[in-house]
C-alpha cells in the first residue's frame, strides 16, 4: 500500500475539518486533531490520521457525543473524577490532565479518573504535556478485548497501555508509552491498511496459532507472557474498575457496535518532584541517567543504546520538516478523493 508524505499542518487541517463537518465543535475537533498529529510526528501511524475514518463512523452512528458536557469533581485536595459524557477521548482526557497538573502543582500530587469516556490516542501526549510541567506524568488507560491472558486460547484483555513522562533539565524527556500486548491493535490495522504481513508472534487465529497475515489476527498476545498479562489486569482495575467502569470483555468494543457509547475509563496521576527532593537536582540527575546509559556499550546488531522515547523524538524533530508520512488512502478519505486500494 503506497503511503504519502505531507505537511503536518495540512493533514492536521484536513481531520479538522472532517470532524468538524459531523457536528464537532472547532475546539474539540482542533484537540482531536493536535492529538492525532503528535502520533504521525512521532511516527506512531497506528494511532494518527489513520484514526479518523474510524471515528467519524462511530460519530455517524452516534456512537461518540460530538458537544459532551465534561464535568470535574474535586474529591479531595489530590484526587477527582472527570465525567466525560461519552465525548472524545482525547478532549476529556486533556480536561482531566489540566485538572491533575493543577492538584500536583497545589498538593505534591494530581489522580485523576475518568469515566464515560472514547478512545483517547497516544497517552504519550498527555504524559509529555505533564513534563512541561516539570512534573512526573502517568497515564493509563483500557479496551474492550482482544488480547489472550497468559495461557489462554481466547481474548479477555485489551492491550491496556501505559506512559510514563519525566522530565529533564536539558534532555528531551523520557517518554514510555507501551500497550501491554506485543503490539498495539493499531499496527495491525495500519500492516493491514499498507498490504504488509506482521512479525510472528503479534498475533492469532482462533485456534491460538501464531499468524504473519493480518487479516487472519484474532487475538494479540501479551508482551513477556504472565507479566504483560499481569500488567494489563491491574491497568483495567486502576482505569476501569477504579473509575466505575467495566473491564475487557464488558467494554463495548471498538470495531463493532459503532452506535453504542463505549463508556471506558482512563487514569492519571502527575507527581511533583519538588514535594520529595530538590527539582533542581532531580532534573540534573535524570539528564545524567540518561547520558549515561546511552554510554553503555552497544551489543552485536545494535548501533547505541537509546532512552525511551528517542526514536520518536527524532522522528518528530524530521517529520515536523520534511512532512509526516501517512497512507494514501487515509489521506484519499480526508481530502474525499476516490484511491484505488493496492496503488
Amino acid at each position: 500500500m503506497a503511503t504519502v508524505t505531507v505537511p503536518f499542518q495540512e493533514v492536521q487541517e484536513l481531520i479538522e475539518e472532517k470532524l468538524k463537518s459531523a457536528g464537532v465543535s472547532s475546539a474539540h475537533a482542533a484537540k482531536v486533531a493536535e492529538i492525532l498529529i503528535h502520533a504521525d510526528l512521532r511516527g506512531v501511524n497506528s494511532h494518527g490520521a489513520l484514526r479518523t475514518e474510524h471515528y467519524m463512523k462511530r460519530l455517524n452512528a452516534g456512537g461518540i457525543n460530538p458537544n459532551p458536557t465534561i464535568l470535574f469533581n474535586q474529591t479531595g485536595p489530590a484526587t477527582g473524577v472527570v465525567d466525560g459524557d461519552d465525548g472524545f477521548g482525547h478532549v476529556v482526557a486533556d480536561y482531566a490532565i489540566k485538572h491533575a497538573i493543577e492538584m500536583a502543582k497545589e498538593n505534591g500530587v494530581g489522580m485523576v479518573t475518568v469515566m464515560n469516556s472514547s478512545h483517547c490516542g497516544a497517552l504519550s501526549y498527555f504524559v509529555e504535556t505533564a513534563t512541561k510541567h516539570k512534573l512526573i506524568g502517568i497515564a493509563m488507560t483500557h479496551t474492550d478485548k482482544i488480547v489472550v491472558p497468559f495461557g489462554g486460547k481466547e481474548s479477555f484483555l485489551g492491550t491496556n497501555p501505559i506512559a510514563y513522562g519525566i522530565p529533564g533539565k536539558r534532555e528531551k524527556p523520557f517518554i514510555l508509552d507501551m500497550a501491554t500486548s506485543n503490539v498495539a491493535l493499531g499496527k495491525v490495522l495500519q500492516h493491514k491498511e499498507e498490504g504488509k504481513e506482521i512479525p510472528n508472534g503479534w498475533g492469532v487465529d482462533e485456534t491460538g496459532a501464531s499468524v504473519t497475515d493480518p487479516a487472519k489476527v484474532v487475538s494479540l498476545t501479551p508482551f513477556g507472557g504472565p507479566k504483560g498479562s499481569g500488567l494489563s489486569m491491574v491497568i483495567d482495575i486502576f482505569s476501569g474498575l477504579l473509575a466505575g467502569m467495566a473491564f475487557g470483555p464488558h467494554i463495548t468494543p471498538m470495531y463493532q457496535e459503532f452506535e453504542k457509547k463505549r463508556k471506558l475509563g482512563h487514569y492519571f496521576c502527575m507527581v511533583n518532584p519538588s514535594y520529595f527532593t530538590n527539582t533542581e537536582v532531580f532534573l540534573e540527575q535524570v539528564d545524567k541517567m540518561m547520558k549515561e546509559i546511552r554510554e553503555v556499550p552497544a551489543a552485536e546488531g545494535f548501533e547505541s543504546v537509546l532512552v525511551p522515547g528517542e526514536i520518536e523524538q527524532r522522528n518528530e524533530e524530521r517529520n515536523r520538516q520534511e512532512g509526516v508520512q501517512i497512507a494514501a488512502t487515509t489521506y484519499a478519505y480526508l481530502k474525499n478523493i476516490k484511491h484505488k486500494r493496492g496503488e
